[in-house]
């Protein structure tokens, strides 16, 4: 039986005979492509939920691919017309956004296409969207042309050795915050620094009779106290309280700063954060591996910062010095199922669903072999997920995995698409062989405790 395959250009597609075409001129993304933008009318209540699934697919490549033209657009006229602030009037009204909008798209399209090349083709294939590829373009503003392209090129390089994924934007931007402190360590803590400084409380007003009340923090405050917040708003709900958890939060956030009652008290433990420093870098003789748990990476003088601050805990955190992954802790300052929770939660950083960043120590523990059918509860059959993936996962359809020894996790959707996420080791891998032998080294974790809570004994 003879097999035919699709070719085809801008005037139609016809089908041929596959020993004539070679190779076969259109994959499946393409053919994808052409079904829902080459023909007109579409009848979406005749499809499927994988064609839909398939539709928004196509609908992501092609904003992504929009986004790369205009980027490319923007920086030529922004290039023809010698940066005359007339350029972002122009493009303002043949965009249909303000001139502000406008100027802002501007920066961006210049800095990828000067800056960012391989991330402007990442776009130009589909593979990433004008906003996450902004905030990426935004974390490396500061550095100079020839630091940007090498964070550039180091990004392309994680990707294509499959270390990061496309899937996970907010992962692809934590990334660059660590290549941005590793390139320009001294000119991050001083941004830090200036920014730490700007600290301010703003009143945005809004519509139907509603304001947004926005906080700019340092980021362990902002997790310590929205940590608070959450769980004071969880623990009225558990009592029976029919608020939904945003509204409760947000009631709890203004009884406390009226000086009210929120009519709960605060869960022992529950304001905590999360900060992993390598032991050289606690104690000054590097400046590398530090990151704050929901947050990422953080410059070390900040680190240091924090770590010293009263109230602060300490925890020996032992790790796997080829793979930089944390294998146990300390054991001196809970009972077993309390340090499994810890260690889970330090493992593990964030819920272990790919797309999720959810910190771990705000998350449940998940038996992976579930209990009743003998799974043991055990940090090699548990992981950290937050409460809607731990219940999706007993939804019709829908599957999770997690591998704690490698720290990748996959989700299979009800369609059949897959997505994967591996939890990233703070500190490199050391670029020399290991010894056969087990061997451990040591680093330091602590967790932050506001002052006026009495941390569990040692």
């Amino acid at each position: 039986m003879t097999e035919f395959v699709q070719a085809g250009s801008e005037a139609g597609i016809m089908f041929l005979p596959a020993d004539l075409v070679n190779p076969p001129p259109f994959t499946a993304e393409e053919w994808a492509d052409h079904r829902f933008t080459a023909r007109s009318g579409v009848d979406f209540s005749e499809l499927s939920d994988v064609e839909v699934v398939e539709a928004l697919a196509v609908a992501r490549r092609m904003r992504a691919r929009a986004d790369a033209l205009e980027a490319r657009a923007l920086d030529r006229l922004h290039r023809l017309r010698g940066a005359d602030k007339s350029a972002a009037v122009e493009a303002s009204l043949e965009l249909r956004i303000s001139r502000q909008r406008a100027a802002n798209r501007i920066a961006r399209g210049t800095a990828l296409v000067s800056r960012m090349p391989r991330v402007l083709m990442a776009m130009e294939a589909g593979d990433i969207e004008g906003y996450p590829a902004g905030q990426i373009a935004e974390v490396t503003a500061m550095l100079t042309d020839e630091q940007a392209r090498e964070v550039d090129d180091r990004l392309a390089g994680k990707l294509a050795a499959g270390r990061l994924g496309f899937t996970d934007p907010a992962s692809l931007v934590r990334a660059t915050r660590r290549l941005v402190t590793a390139i320009d360590p001294d000119g991050q803590t001083a941004r830090a620094m200036k920014a730490r400084s700007g600290r301010k409380v703003e009143l945005i007003p809004g519509e139907d009779t509603m304001s947004t009340l926005a906080m700019d923090l340092p980021a362990e405050v902002a997790a310590s106290a929205y940590a608070r917040i959450d769980a004071m708003a969880r623990a009225l709900r558990n009592q029976g309280d029919e608020r939904t958890l945003e509204q409760l939060r947000a009631d709890v956030a203004a009884d406390l700063l009226h000086g009210r009652d929120p009519g709960v008290p605060v869960p022992p433990g529950t304001a905590r954060v999360f900060l992993h420093m390598p032991v050289d870098t606690a104690l000054t003789m590097s400046d590398t591996g530090c990151e704050l748990s929901g947050y990422g990476p953080i410059p070390a003088p900040i680190a240091r910062e924090i770590m010293t601050r009263r109230g602060s805990i300490w925890r020996t955190v032992l790790t796997d010095p080829a793979t930089g992954a944390v294998k146990d802790l300390g054991r001196t300052r809970r009972r077993p199922s309390a340090f499994l929770r810890e260690l889970i939660a330090v493992r593990d950083r964030e819920c272990t669903a790919p797309g999720c960043h959810r910190p771990a120590h705000r998350c449940d523990y998940d038996h992976l072999r579930e209990w009743h059918h003998h799974g043991q509860t055990a940090d090699t059959n548990g992981g950290a997920k937050c409460e809607p993936h731990h219940y999706l996962k007993d939804q019709p359809g829908w599957t999770l995995t997690h591998d704690p020894q490698t720290g990748t996790s996959t989700i299979t959707t009800p369609t059949g698409r897959t997505y994967t996420k591996t939890t990233q080791p703070i500190n490199e891998p050391p670029a020399r062989s290991v010894p056969n032998k087990r061997v451990r080294s040591r680093g330091c974790a602590r967790s932050f405790d506001p002052p006026n809570e009495t941390p569990p004994p040692f």
